[in-house]
């Protein structure tokens, strides 16, 4: 199975487009622009997509003229963690847009290095409560999550940014930080975005429902019984399989599955554990409307 065989259509899950509707589009990686009525809340944006010797051997930074081109604005940025491929572009698409940035310690430190305003920075590490904010019409609800131990059984690069003189450059230089499950709430949707393959149980008090669950897949091998956890944890219509794709090519070519991701193993575990929603995929710009 290619995750060309699963692509969703714009229209798969949901009706024809217009300012009632919710518009969820694929940047790549673990990263979406969920769009409602003109507002754009952006969750995990990654779109430079640096090359594999650059990320391995030299050192990163943001590709500002593409994030002026693919991000015109956005109302609200969300970081699940904060490794390279989730929130290397956050700073600079928050000094672009304007946008007030949620996450973790980590995160606020790293947006604090690189001189963003303290107003942008909201600070929402969940305890064994959920924690909820809104931007416009967006609710949005962090509860405690967790990292797959996909590095020879550890999660890569763990701890938290801090203490920094200067924006790091570096891949590993990246922390982990604290890992947020992330919630959204508008117009009468509710999309749940699981940015890495694992969770912490009974983060939430109950089984939630949602209309579309984002959920990573790379490294889901590595968390025991992912998925039947997952479907415990979230009771979704339809799942959008994300984080499966080569990060490592442009964001002009298509995209193409890491080694290793077993997309047709997770399909029919999720098949089995649910209540057969529908599971899919997005090319790169794809986009599905709630």
């Amino acid at each position: 199975m290619r995750p060309t065989d699963l692509l969703f259509g714009p229209d798969a899950l949901g009706v024809a487009r217009d300012r009632r509707s919710v518009v969820v589009r694929w940047l790549g990686t673990a990263g979406f622009a969920i769009e409602h009525d003109g507002h754009v809340l952006l969750v995990d944006p990654y779109l430079t997509r640096a090359p594999l010797a650059r990320c391995a051997l030299g050192a990163l930074a943001p590709d500002l003229a593409l994030l002026r081109r693919e991000v015109p604005r956005a109302d609200a940025i969300v970081v699940g963690h904060t490794h390279f491929d989730h929130v290397l572009d956050v700073p600079a698409l928050a000094r672009q847009t304007g946008a007030p940035v949620f996450g973790s310690r980590s995160l606020v430190a790293l947006g604090r290095v690189a001189g963003l305003p303290e107003g942008q920075l909201h600070l929402v590490e969940p305890g064994a409560l959920a924690v909820e904010r809104a931007v416009g019409p967006f609710l949005l609800r962090f509860f405690a999550g967790a990292h797959a131990p996909l590095l020879l059984g550890r999660v890569p690069f763990p701890g938290d940014i801090a203490d920094c003189s200067d924006v790091p450059t570096r891949s590993w230089q990246y922390r982990c930080g604290a890992v947020l499950r992330v919630e959204v709430e508008v117009a009468g949707q509710r999309i749940a975005h699981l940015g890495s393959a694992e969770l912490v149980d009974g983060a939430a008090p109950a089984r939630r429902d949602a209309d579309l669950l984002l959920l990573c897949v790379a490294g889901w091998t590595t968390s025991e019984r992912l998925p039947e956890r997952v479907l415990r944890a979230i009771s979704p219509a339809a799942i959008l399989l994300c984080h499966w794709d080569d990060f490592f090519r442009p964001l002009e070519l298509p995209a193409r599955a890491l080694p290793a991701m077993r997309l047709p193993a997770l399909v029919e575990r999720l098949d089995r554990a649910s209540r057969a929603p529908r599971i899919g995929t997005l090319g790169l710009h794809g986009e599905v409307w709630l």
